[in-house]
């Protein structure tokens, strides 16, 4: 580390569980972010600004005047820009160090594949269970950390899905594909703005600490969290010996 990061990631520096050895390693980081709406922002925001070295930022969507009461990476001055472009626009404007990597796309369980492979960490911040089952896919193919986030009217959940722990859960394990969730979205039932900057920085926080080799994951344990009385349940959770996904011959 330069002088000027040195300073910047001192706060950092200054946890003897992170010190130098871990600041490093987030420096060395590639994270891939897939969505960058509510959940997404607070993601790509702190992980930039704790010097993550490469973020991926990978949604189809643009900014809407609708996303400015929770989508904090985006402003007024960005509507009808790509959210991608936007959110490389806020993580620059704090960091202009992080290399970041913004795609346009829809991708599909192909390019999900694609990029997975490539990265140390990755944070699930879609808003539809096809997309999370293709992005746990994925990561159970290559044995990637899956941070995992989910927001709607004032209910919520996080959890972290590691398949490199043959003991941990994946998110199919907990979710079968074959019993898909109804499908419910912010524009039709509404989310409580603060209660994705709480589910998405408890996501960034993971993958930090996944990271920089710090502390121990929500591996094994699904967070929930009723936002109308700030109530959180934690349910625990093994492996299932029949997921259709991690459970489908060798990991």
């Amino acid at each position: 580390m330069n002088d000027n990061q040195l300073l910047r990631y001192s706060r950092h520096i200054l946890l003897d569980e992170v010190g130098i050895e871990g600041q490093q390693r987030l420096l060395a980081s590639h994270a891939l972010i897939i969505g960058a709406g509510g959940l997404g922002s607070p993601v790509a925001l702190y992980l930039g600004t704790a010097g993550v070295g490469h973020i991926t930022i990978v949604d189809h969507d643009t900014v809407d005047v609708t996303n400015l009461q929770r989508q904090i990476a985006h402003n007024l001055s960005r509507v009808g820009q790509p959210k991608v472009t936007s959110a490389a626009h806020a993580i620059a404007a704090i960091n202009p160090d992080v290399r970041v990597s913004a795609l346009q796309e829809r991708a599909d369980a192909d390019r999900l594949a694609e990029l997975v492979a490539g990265a140390d960490v990755v944070v699930d911040c879609s808003d539809n269970f096809s997309t999370r089952q293709a992005v746990n896919a994925a990561c159970v193919k290559h044995h990637k950390p899956l941070v995992s986030g989910a927001a709607i009217g004032f209910d919520a959940q996080v959890s972290v899905f590691d398949s490199r722990d043959p003991a941990a859960p994946c998110y199919a394990c907990l979710f079968p594909p074959d019993q898909p969730a109804e499908e419910v979205r912010c524009a039709t039932m509404g989310v409580w703005a603060p209660l994705v900057g709480i589910i998405g920085s408890m996501q960034a926080a993971e993958a930090l600490k996944l990271l920089a080799g710090v502390g121990t994951s929500l591996a094994g344990r699904l967070q929930m969290l009723d936002a109308r009385d700030m109530s959180w349940t934690e349910i625990r959770a093994a492996r299932d010996p029949d997921c259709p996904v991690c459970s489908a011959g060798p990991r």
